[in-house]
């Protein structure tokens, strides 16, 4: 499964000149998602600098992110979660608990997740229609976002949702707030402050150790489960969090082949994580039967979590 960079997309852009610079207010999504010119708090897209409330409690959440997430609690928690005990039930099942969260990280965003995942999903379904696992791909790459719920066992939200970044080695400056990451015990320990810390060159992503949070749970769950999803699409769940890579282009050294063919696919879908967020909203009973479709086509009927 390939993608030629240079061939145009259905925004109307390459899908490689966001990261030369587009104008992002220029961009429009096909079938009506046009892309506002900010946020619906009036501010740019993944903007944490701009002063509010809002932004303040990013800022913590990032601070915390930032201490807590060494490479002894992500090998802790992948232990704990990658057992699988905390519920069974089914993809859409998880898609209706999603309901009861609100993502505290996002600046672009404060509604239920669900209105997200189907912004994220109808609008990649109109521009690549004979993509269906990427369709899908929209729809669940944030599920792992129940960690937050009582089931799950609660975890603050500074452990499920934010920007990812590996553990095991230095953390990129690129990395959004990088200035918490000095009271990191890992930030000074000398197996882990260098640019390949605990890896070697081109080990391939699976290899590393990301921070622990939806995106790496969500991989767990449905890799556990046999999901039929391609490759792409695995990689799209778990990284979908990394922007320092997909944006900053950091961490490359630790990427082998199928990981840069992989990023293709991660790049074209983050336009459409990012930029359908916003007061559009899906008629649920109407897009109900053909993601169930989908659903029934790359999983069981129902899932350990």
């Amino acid at each position: 499964m390939t993608i030629l960079i240079g061939q145009p997309d259905h925004f109307g852009v390459e899908a490689e000149q966001e990261t030369r610079g587009i104008n992002e207010k220029e961009l429009v999504l096909d079938g009506g998602f046009v892309v506002p010119q900010t946020n619906s708090f009036g501010h740019s897209f993944r903007d944490y600098d701009v002063t509010s409330e809002r932004q303040e409690k990013v800022e913590n959440l990032y601070r915390k992110n930032h201490i807590y997430q060494t490479y002894d609690f992500v090998k802790k928690m992948r232990q704990e979660y990658g057992k699988l005990n905390k519920a069974e039930m089914s993809i859409w099942e998880c898609c209706e608990l999603l309901n009861q969260v609100v993502d505290e990280s996002d600046p672009d965003l404060d509604e239920p997740q669900i209105e997200h995942l189907l912004q994220t999903a109808e609008a990649i379904r109109k521009d690549y229609p004979n993509e269906d696992w990427l369709h899908l791909t929209g729809l669940i790459h944030d599920l792992g976002k129940v960690l937050t719920l009582p089931q799950f066992g609660g975890l603050p939200q500074w452990a499920v949702v934010g920007d990812t970044f590996p553990v095991g080695c230095a953390f990129d400056k690129s990395i959004v707030h990088h200035k918490y990451f000095k009271e990191n015990p890992d930030y000074n320990h000398p197996a882990y402050n260098t640019s390949y810390g605990v890896y070697s060159d081109k080990c391939g992503l699976d290899n590393v150790m990301m921070s622990f949070g939806h995106d790496d749970y969500m991989y767990l769950v449905a890799k556990e489960n046999k999901t039929t999803l391609p490759s792409a699409g695995l990689f799209i769940i778990r990284y979908h969090s990394f922007y320092a890579l997909h944006r900053a282009g950091a961490y490359k050294h630790l990427m082998n082949d199928e990981d840069v063919e992989n990023l293709k696919w991660l790049k074209i879908f983050n336009k459409y994580d990012l930029y359908s967020k916003s007061k559009v909203r899906i008629d649920v009973d109407k897009v109900k039967p053909y993601y169930l479709s989908l659903i029934e086509k790359y999983f069981p009927a129902k899932l350990k979590w």
